[in-house]
């Protein structure tokens, strides 16, 4: 799995834990509609890490937690 897939995957995760959807992402953390989008279908080859930390902080979650999954153990390159 490459490492955007990777970021789209974890972000889905995320968004079913706390009950969420893109829309609350959007409305909620201020990320564009179509940003979201292309993040979640992992259409984005380079995530930045201002993204994910706007994510993070929409979630309640660190960036630490983030990254403290399993998916992101074995990426390809």
């Amino acid at each position: 799995m490459k490492l955007h897939e990777a970021v789209s995957q974890r972000v889905k995760n995320l968004l079913k834990e706390k009950g969420m959807n893109q829309y609350a992402l959007f409305k909620n953390g201020g990320i564009s509609r179509s940003t979201i989008s292309t993040l979640i279908s992992a259409n984005i080859k380079n995530v930045s890490s201002d993204l994910i930390y706007q994510i993070c902080s929409t979630l309640g979650i660190s960036l630490k937690d983030f990254f403290d999954d399993s998916i992101f153990d074995n990426l390809d390159d």
